[in-house]
């Protein structure tokens, strides 16, 4: 079950980390799509850079998920600066990129931005305010 210090909330988002880490991981194999590619500020890469930093950041996703399971004190620290790398990532993405064509589209691109920065920055944020509890 969920170390006592680390609660519920901070073993769920370590769960979804790792399962993010592992989709990064398999962005170059295309299993959701010929067009997928690992969004890199703001530019969806494929070929070799897609093949060389999808998994390379999908490995330090795995390094943050294992952080945040083990309640040590990097997992903050490589919290903030993922969510830094989310907002950039994301507002980047919205500059370099047309509006999207549908409104299905665009409630999905809300839906995933809220998400996105709700789930980094509250990480980041949660990690903070348990400082005490991390190792």
């Amino acid at each position: 079950m969920a170390d006592s210090r680390r609660g519920v909330a901070l073993t769920t988002l370590a769960i979804l980390f790792a399962i993010l880490a592992l989709t990064d991981i398999l962005k170059p194999l295309h299993l959701e799509g010929p067009t997928t590619g690992l969004v890199f500020f703001g530019k969806r890469l494929s070929g070799t850079p897609d093949a060389i930093l999808g998994p390379l950041l999908g490995i330090v996703l795995l390094i943050y998920a294992a952080g945040i399971w083990r309640m040590r004190r990097y997992a903050m620290y490589l919290g903030h600066a993922y969510a830094i790398y989310v907002t950039l990532n994301l507002a980047l993405f919205s500059v370099r990129n047309p509006t999207p064509a549908s409104q299905s589209e665009m409630i999905f691109g809300i839906v995933y931005l809220i998400l996105a920065l709700a789930l980094s920055w509250g990480t980041a944020i949660l990690l903070s305010r348990r400082k005490i509890d991390l190792r």
